[in-house]
């Protein structure tokens, strides 16, 4: 799969981010504004290559402005869903994950619970969340769901294969590439990350598959990785203290 595939998540209006999706300093690093968010798709406009939009989390920002925001420039959107969230504040309801499929746009699993690493998960536990999830969205959607991202970024050979077992065909991870690969007739593919800094500039030059930005990403990237398997949950704990001590106000 050589296609690049951009990753996002809510898009809020003001600066309210908990109003859409997972609240918290972790999560709102990944959240846009409405006015950001607008200026990303005036730029990929512009891009002539083809490129993906996904959004994770399954935040109420995919009906009420992402979608609608996509539609005007007759994008598609690639949303991933945690079901156990559908129904809850801030979250799609059932209602809302049909009238996205009903407007074209296309639905996948993020998980059942979005565990904070699902890759450490036993076997059992990795494939319910799976099955569990696909069966939840075939029931709300009335037809067969094949796609799914991996929550956290937390990606291994165990999680694909898990996911392949539930008869997910497609699965996006969070690494930044634009190559892909297939584990038990599951194709994998990369994802290039968005965060609240990232300017529309650099978004389009990541859906161009520009060498330095998509260089610069997955260095970064793998030194984040190292950490993770080095740190595991006092890795965790760090983040959620750095990105506490770095909120205006804090001392």
């Amino acid at each position: 799969m050589r296609t690049v595939a951009l990753l996002y998540h809510d898009v809020v209006h003001g600066e309210d981010f908990d109003s859409s999706g997972f609240p918290g300093g972790d999560a709102n690093i990944y959240k846009l504004t409405r006015s950001r968010f607008e200026s990303h798709l005036d730029a990929l406009a512009r891009v002539r290559s083809k490129f993906l939009i996904t959004v994770d989390d399954g935040g109420v920002s995919a009906i009420d402005v992402i979608a609608p925001m996509l539609e005007e420039r007759a994008m598609t959107g690639y949303f991933f869903i945690p079901t156990n969230w559908i129904d809850r504040p801030g979250f799609l309801s059932k209602d809302q994950v049909r009238q996205l499929r009903h407007r074209g746009h296309l639905i996948g699993s993020h998980s059942c619970s979005h565990p904070q690493r699902i890759s450490r998960c036993s076997w059992d536990q990795m494939r319910d969340e799976w099955q569990r999830s696909i069966d939840v969205l075939t029931g709300i959607l009335l037809e067969p769901v094949r796609m799914a991202s991996v929550p956290g970024g937390f990606y291994s050979r165990r999680v694909a294969e898990a996911a392949a077992l539930s008869g997910i065909r497609t699965l996006f991870t969070s690494e930044p590439v634009s190559s892909g690969s297939r584990v038990a007739g599951c194709a994998v593919a990369g994802r290039y990350m968005i965060r609240q800094s990232t300017s529309a500039q650099t978004a389009a030059a990541l859906a161009r598959r520009d060498a330095l930005p998509c260089a610069s990403q997955y260095m970064a990237w793998n030194t984040k990785k190292i950490l993770k398997r080095a740190g595991g949950t006092a890795w965790l704990r760090f983040r959620k203290w750095a990105l506490a001590e770095s909120r205006p106000g804090s001392s």
